[in-house]
């Protein structure tokens, strides 16, 4: 005989197609029926997870959260989850994930004295193998999920021991059959599927019944049609029931679940390529409360026991705002924005933050006469490579005596370079920085009447681009071999915002890049760069190619200015060889990928494994999805859909009034690295380098006075 586990849920999006602020009145609406429901039918037990969800009870209505808390002591009221939100799965990083299980236990053991040791995303859009580490560093043992689904990936069963890695955590999974609400009134076909396809002699299932938001949960039909068909099911019985009866009862059969290796995709590729700016919000303040906690942790213990509380709220923002109907881009434009708002107030009050605790100990230090450019690596580990800045000189522009010394009076190689600006008397200087995890430098700006040039060791940065009427081209450097120039591709894409039922992006190419004759924008002796414009469809593109000196990669920053709909934009590179398989960033690490097609999310970067047996590989922290065949790997830069438009919904032939996702300005950088050896270790590096900086002041206490413009005694 085998059991049917019933678990009757309600699950609340509470971000969709409407604001977070009618996502606390579904939170609202269904925890008073479901309490009111609980009361009227004493064997029936309610499932809920997301420490938001009962947040917004405690603050909105107390009366109402005791009600739960009674109900949760009686055992009627199951808490599964434990973390702050049901979140994306595949695009927030490692420190996002663990802080959304660390905040949600805390909120849970503080408030109901419990943590559940079941995760429970049963909405998100896939999962990334560093998952079963998360859980498990967690003390987290379950996991119940839904998607990708049976259609969409093919599993042993649905149940079974899930490991991101070989060797790697194990939870005992559960795949939930059709669906985690029942929209329609419940019928045999739906719990049935619950039995399939079920591991050879396992007796124990789920079935999740509920109407999904707005006041849902179980009404009074469907449990009189649970305990009617109780056993109408030949060789099984419906029981009332929660995960956490289910996996106990699971206990005594889990030798006979299969083992299931890596990650869980795919079902909405459309939720890794869709409203860019949410993704870059997520990422960008992840990188900031990076920074800020490494900062903190330098200081004195009094600072840092300040700041925890804004720290925690500032992370609850970001944990918020990377749900999965948020993070994937399939909520409304209003909800969007909202998210993107909230986004940028997360990174702005880290900064602050990070910006008091630097400055505390950088205007601390000893007065110097000369004007100070001082740096900290806020960073766990050590960081090297190029600096930009622009220190404020009262009106004067750079004088071509003037030199950067370092604390010990060693001459700082530099270059001037565009400034950001178009002021007459402004200007933006590039020096190396090599500066130890933790540590401060300072340069200081002075005169060189010596003459002497520092000069940085390795090959001279010069290189020539080269461009086709085609969009093809080549990168050339003034020794070794040329290396491909990736091309920009217009793709025609007229799926639904999620993309569903696609595992690729096949439409055809419409346009290339159409890129004018290259100019010579910087050439020196740390950096020369190369700059094209043009446009490709009716969209402008502007293309900065670098190269440094004494350094194997091209740093490309790219600017689009983009207005295409129901197109897909795509930097595609053909590295010189045939592409074997990938090693694909994921949060925390790399994942071995073949190189078929399919479209799949990109944290960081992508490592080329070619059949020459050289490797390439290439660094795009602002982008989300790659795919990739034999000849090149492509990364879906921008992707033009209306917002919340999901099939079968027709689209009228005009949309002018609606919004479409992605229009406007975007800026890329990418760091590419030609054939040769480079390692996946290399390429963390790098994509680590260009997201988390130095931390930088101006000082000019110590100065004798200050300078009119073109001061002849200043600098010293």
């Amino acid at each position: 005989m085998r059991t049917i586990h019933i678990v009757f849920s309600a699950h609340i999006d509470p971000v969709w197609l409407w604001p977070w602020t009618v996502g606390v009145d579904e939170a609202l609406n269904t925890c008073y029926t479901m309490c009111n429901t609980l009361d009227r039918h004493p064997d029936i037990v309610f499932t809920r997870g997301e420490a938001w969800v009962y947040e917004q009870v405690r603050r909105h209505d107390p009366a109402l959260f005791k009600r739960i808390v009674k109900h949760i002591k009686a055992g009627r009221w199951s808490v599964v989850g434990g973390w702050w939100i049901q979140p994306d799965c595949n695009l927030p990083g490692l420190e996002n994930m663990h802080r959304q299980i660390e905040l949600g236990r805390a909120w849970f053991e503080e408030h109901l004295g419990l943590f559940p040791k079941i995760g429970y995303n049963v909405d998100s859009f896939g999962h990334t193998a560093a998952l079963p580490d998360v859980m498990a560093a967690h003390g987290q043992e379950n996991y119940v999920f839904m998607r990708p689904m049976a259609h969409e990936t093919t599993l042993p069963a649905n149940m079974f021991k899930w490991r991101g890695y070989p060797g790697g955590k194990t939870v005992t999974a559960f795949r939930i059959s059709y669906g985690y609400a029942t929209i329609f009134p419940p019928t045999l076909e739906w719990v049935e599927s619950s039995l399939k396809p079920m591991p050879k002699n396992v007796t124990h299932t789920m079935c999740f019944l509920g109407v999904g938001d707005h006041g849902g949960g179980p009404n009074e039909h469907m449990i009189e049609w649970v305990r009617a068909n109780k056993h109408a099911i030949p060789g099984a019985v419906m029981e009332f029931s929660s995960p956490e009866r289910f996996f106990k009862a699971l206990q005594p059969e889990l030798k006979h679940l299969p083992t299931v290796t890596g990650e869980l995709q795919m079902h909405a590729i459309g939720c890794y390529t869709g409203h860019r700016p949410v993704k870059l919000g997520v990422r960008r303040a992840e990188n900031m409360l990076a920074i800020t906690r490494r900062a903190l942790e330098a200081a004195p213990a009094a600072e840092r026991k300040a700041a925890a509380p804004a720290m925690d709220d500032l992370w609850r923002n970001v944990c918020f705002n990377s749900f999965h109907d948020t993070l994937g881009g399939s909520c409304t434009p209003s909800a969007a924005k909202a998210a993107d708002d909230q986004l940028a107030g997360a990174k702005a009050g880290a900064e602050v933050i990070l910006s008091e605790t630097f400055r505390r100990k950088a205007h601390a230090l000893p007065a110097d006469p000369r004007q100070r450019i001082v740096l900290a690596n806020y960073t766990g580990e050590k960081f090297t490579d190029f600096v930009e800045h622009e220190p404020w000189l009262e009106w004067t522009h750079w004088k071509p005596d003037w030199c950067l010394l370092d604390e010990r009076n060693r001459l700082v190689p530099h270059q001037i370079i565009e400034p950001e600006t178009l002021m007459p008397d402004t200007m933006r200087v590039l020096f190396p920085a090599d500066i130890a995890a933790g540590e401060f430098r300072t340069v200081r700006i002075a005169r060189n009447p010596s003459g002497k040039v520092a000069a940085l060791k390795g090959a001279a940065p010069d290189f020539k681009l080269t461009v086709s009427a085609n969009g093809s081209g080549k990168l050339t450097p003034a020794t070794g071999a040329s290396c491909p120039l990736p091309e920009l591709k217009l793709i025609e894409e007229k799926s639904d915002t999620w993309s569903h039922n696609l595992d690729r992006f096949a439409g055809p190419q419409l346009d290339h890049a159409h890129w004018s004759a290259p100019v010579l924008v910087e050439t020196g002796p740390i950096r020369q760069l190369w700059r094209i414009d043009g446009r490709i469809g009716e969209s402008r593109i502007c293309a900065d190619w670098r190269r440094y000196v004494g350094q194997d990669f091209y740093e490309l920053k790219l600017r689009v200015t983009w207005h295409e709909h129901h197109k897909l934009l795509r930097l595609s590179w053909a590295p010189g060889a045939a592409i074997e398989g990938r090693d694909d960033g994921i949060a925390g690490g790399g994942l071995p990928r073949a190189s078929d097609g399919r479209e799949l999310p990109l944290r960081d970067r992508s490592l080329l494994k070619l059949a020459s047996g050289a490797r390439a590989g290439l660094v795009a922290p602002e982008v989300f999805a790659i795919s990739g065949d034999e000849k090149a790997v492509h990364l879906t830069l921008l992707r033009s859909c209306p917002f919340a438009h999901h099939d079968p919904k027709v689209l009228p032939e005009k949309l002018e009034h609606y919004a479409w996702q992605d229009q406007g300005e975007h800026t890329f950088f990418f760091r590419y690295f030609p054939a040769g050896k480079v390692t996946a270790k290399e390429l963390d590096r790098h994509a680590h380098l260009l997201q988390q900086r130095p931390t930088i002041a101006d000082l000019t206490r110590g100065m004798p006075h200050r300078p009119y413009k073109d001061d002849p005694a200043w600098p010293t």
